[in-house]
């Protein structure tokens, strides 16, 4: 079988040399050594500061919106957020939770991001953030967007789950808005089990955040305001260290993947249109079809070789009447319908893949 994805397991002797040293500390979570390391190890290897360690790329968002005031109890009426239709559930999900209104602009038909002209029709006097998403780590047009956040006074928190690793103009993509937030999930390029991350722009949200994910404790007995319990463990941290550890080795098979399918000779797989100056980081390879049909029986005909590609991101987020205040999306109603995704993982092989879509090209 070969699945659209699978989580990278790291050699076990790698492994063991940091669970050892958990063993020995007896220390298992409130901001281990380990937490520690992998926080300075990943602010080196990404080229970024004020980066905050937490226990899933959900609460990454839920702490970034609460840190940066786009969420509270301070509102007379509900607050809202501009984001993408074309997105993992949680994006939007996280949102609705904290009591703001996400309020759906289409996506920009070529990259799949959302696009800024559309963000700029949304703003209303409610509107307090936007939170873009660097689809499959695709960067939005992030010169757009914070020229219309300064304009409107708005904060910009990008969902940066795809974009571990990815450089534009030479910098981290992560180093743009006032937060960008990180999915460490088991499928992640990097993970570390189940985790997350947020890079923040200023230092003082930094702190403030590092409040939040501890309850609002701040000493033995000091307790500065409400908080929830976001912490990463040594655990989580460990398996993270490992992963970094022979993350370039991850990279190299991924990539082996990615140019084996660029091989093919496919007319009808549209990919996306990536901006300039993108440094890649193979996470995911997308390409769109001629229409949902397609879709469905590229699917039917690589199950039957057991492979297993996935839609992604469907259904449209703007199409779910309890998240949704019905806006029109268009583009992102129909990328969503004919957007499918190869399988792409260190190890995968993509020789018997491209022989079955070689194949299902032929027949069709």
């Amino acid at each position: 079988m070969i699945p659209v994805t699978k989580p990278y397991l790291p050699d076990r002797k790698t492994l063991d040399k940091y669970l050892d040293g958990i063993y020995e500390r007896e220390w298992l979570t409130n901001n281990g050594q380990l937490v520690q390391e992998l926080t300075a190890r990943l602010e080196e290897y990404l080229g970024v500061e004020n980066l905050l360690l937490v226990a899933n790329g959900t609460l990454a968002l839920q702490i970034a919106y609460r840190a940066l005031g786009v969420s509270g109890s301070e509102y007379q009426e509900q607050p809202e957020a501009i984001t993408t239709p074309f997105t993992f559930i949680a994006t939007a999900s996280s949102l609705k939770w904290d009591g703001v209104q996400p309020v759906f602009a289409d996506i920009d038909p070529n990259t799949w991001c959302i696009d800024p002209d559309n963000i700029e029709k949304a703003v209303t006097s409610n509107t307090k953030a936007i939170v873009p998403v660097h689809v499959f780590g695709n960067a939005c047009d992030v010169d757009a967007i914070d020229e219309i956040a300064r304009r409107h006074q708005l904060k910009v928190i990008y969902d940066a789950s795809h974009a571990f690793g990815v450089k534009y103009k030479g910098k981290s993509l992560l180093e743009n808005g006032d937060a960008s937030t990180l999915s460490f999930h088991a499928t992640k390029l990097f993970h570390t089990g189940e985790g997350g991350a947020i890079v923040f722009k200023r230092k003082e949200d930094l702190e403030s955040a590092r409040k939040m994910i501890n309850f609002g404790i701040t000493g033995p007995e000091t307790i500065d305001g409400i908080g929830i319990n976001a912490k990463m463990n040594e655990f989580q941290a460990a398996l993270g260290l490992s992963v970094l550890d022979e993350f370039e080795s991850n990279i190299s098979g991924r990539k082996k993947v990615w140019d084996c399918y660029d091989k093919i000779d496919a007319p009808n797989f549209i990919q996306q249109s990536v901006m300039a100056t993108l440094e890649k980081n193979y996470s995911y390879y997308p390409v769109l079809l001629s229409s949902e049909n397609q879709v469905k029986k590229l699917q039917k005909h690589l199950s039957s070789k057991n492979i297993f590609a996935r839609r992604y991101f469907y259904p449209s987020l703007n199409s779910l009447d309890w998240l949704s205040k019905e806006e029109k999306t268009p583009v992102a109603d129909d990328v969503a319908q004919r957007m499918i995704c190869l399988p792409i993982y260190d190890g995968c092989d993509c020789e018997a893949v491209s022989e079955s879509l070689r194949n299902y090209i032929n027949e069709n």
